[in-house]
């Protein structure tokens, strides 16, 4: 390689990216400093979270590059997604190889579904309220991006077909987590009707498994040491790339879309945790903040699995059995903010800026096609756009208005993937302390249940 070409370009790297490279170096000794003195892990991915925003701010002012924060984003988004496959693979199995009783698997699978499907439903109505009554299209005219490409909808059959694992390295190698999941299913169960005969013929491979899983949660650890400084990153980014000019024409949306989010969040998953699970849901919100913090930064629910399990279990005292099985199931197929909430406002949303009229039936329509799409598009990449196309696809609204929203999708996308995450942590928790799984008197102890996440 030529010494000049890449001295020129270090150096042209430098002179685009100084700002950047000067903000994030002073961040990054400012975090690591805090968790020096032992910060807790939460409060330092909110500190994280507000510095991030400052910079973007900053960085967007003097319409500066960006790309060397965005490197530290890029950094620890892939550090997530190389441990999340392995995880769900020995997790699902460490699980179930831990249940001797089928049929309390097929109960907690039954009661974790039946959560899945009503919290969705009932976000979708939600969404639905909000938007008929603060009606988030107004003064808004319907013009179509030029460069618009509605994206196809796959048919049921193709979506069946897709989940079906073919070749497990590939689905592993391509990032495919529901396939895994189903092959790690196989597996397990396959051990356990094996052990009912031959015990001492899978005592290795469960000894295996356990170790294996031990092994994943020290790499856990050490990866969510970066989370601050991913968050950092990321938000940075996200408020650098977009500046007011972006979201003044659909700030009303932006609104409309958070305060559902926000109440859906509030009223049903508190509500939830308080009269159903007899939990202080003040007290709950503040031991699933780190969840809460990653999944609304990463605006990624598989990203955000492995702290989440941290969370369910150390903090809200939910049993790793259960956690293991409805953490990665939650990463999945729940979607109570991009398959319940957002589908719901952008139906209306594009039915008022299009002059288009929506009947009581058309409502009904939304919220079953919005809870029945959410299940459906699991493990399909984008589920909120696809979720968003079905339901619009059903009522027959013009799927332009998918383009119309795009340009500040992202940012509502944090708090919709914030709502999925919390969703899967609220079902761990309703599912656990039906089954005498959840450790009430661990939760209810006045001492700080902080993650180990500090340097060593």
């Amino acid at each position: 390689m030529d010494s000049t070409w890449l001295d020129n370009n270090v150096v042209a790297a430098i002179q685009t990216n100084w700002l950047s490279i000067v903000l994030g170096l002073v961040v990054i000794l400012a975090l690591h400093f805090l968790a020096r003195k032992r910060i807790g892990f939460g409060t330092r991915v909110l500190i994280a979270l507000g510095l991030g925003l400052v910079a973007g701010v900053v960085l967007n002012a003097a319409e500066a590059n960006y790309d060397a924060i965005q490197l530290i984003g890029s950094i620890y988004v892939n550090l997530i997604r190389m441990v999340v496959i392995p995880l769900v693979f020995v997790l699902v199995i460490n699980s179930i190889i831990s249940i001797t009783d089928t049929g309390y698997l097929k109960k907690i699978g039954g009661k974790t579904i039946g959560w899945f499907l009503l919290t969705t439903g009932i976000a979708a109505v939600i969404g639905l309220l909000t938007a008929l009554a603060l009606n988030p299209g107004a003064g808004i005219d319907a013009q179509t991006p030029e460069d618009f490409q509605a994206r196809e909808v796959p048919t049921l059959f193709q979506v069946i077909l897709d989940q079906v694992p073919n070749n497990p390295i590939s689905d592993a190698a391509n990032g495919k987590v529901v396939p895994i999941l189903i092959f790690a299913l196989f597996i397990a169960i396959a051990t356990v009707k094996l052990g009912e005969k031959k015990p001492e013929t899978v005592q290795p491979f469960k000894a295996f498994i356990q170790s294996a899983t031990e092994i994943m949660h020290q790499v856990i650890k050490f990866v969510l040491r970066f989370t601050p400084y991913g968050v950092f990153a990321l938000i940075a980014v996200m408020a650098a790339r977009y500046g007011l000019e972006t979201l003044e024409p659909l700030a009303r949306l932006i609104g409309v879309s958070y305060a559902a989010l926000i109440i859906h969040f509030v009223l049903i998953f508190g509500g939830l945790v308080l009269l159903v699970a007899k939990v202080n849901p003040i007290k709950f919100f503040k031991k699933a903040y780190p969840t809460i913090a990653v999944a609304f930064t990463t605006r990624s629910s598989y990203a955000t699995l492995p702290v989440n399990l941290e969370v369910i279990t150390k903090r809200l005292r939910v049993s790793p059995r259960v956690a293991s099985f409805v953490a990665p199931l939650g990463a999945t197929m729940n979607f109570n903010g991009c398959g319940g909430i957002w589908p719901a406002i952008v139906a209306v949303f594009v039915a008022d800026i299009f002059g288009i009229n929506l009947s009581f039936a058309d409502y009904i329509l939304i919220v079953l096609v919005s809870a029945i799409s959410s299940i459906g598009v699991a493990g399909v990449p984008g589920p909120a756009s696809i979720s968003t196309t079905v339901v619009l696809t059903a009522l027959g609204l013009p799927l332009e208005g998918i383009a119309i929203v795009a340009s500040v999708e992202a940012l509502i996308d944090m708090g919709r993937t914030a709502v999925n995450a919390t969703g899967t942590t609220v079902t761990s928790l309703l599912v656990a302390n039906s089954e005498g799984e959840f450790d009430r008197e661990a939760f209810d102890r006045d001492v700080e249940d902080e993650l180990e996440l500090n340097p060593a």
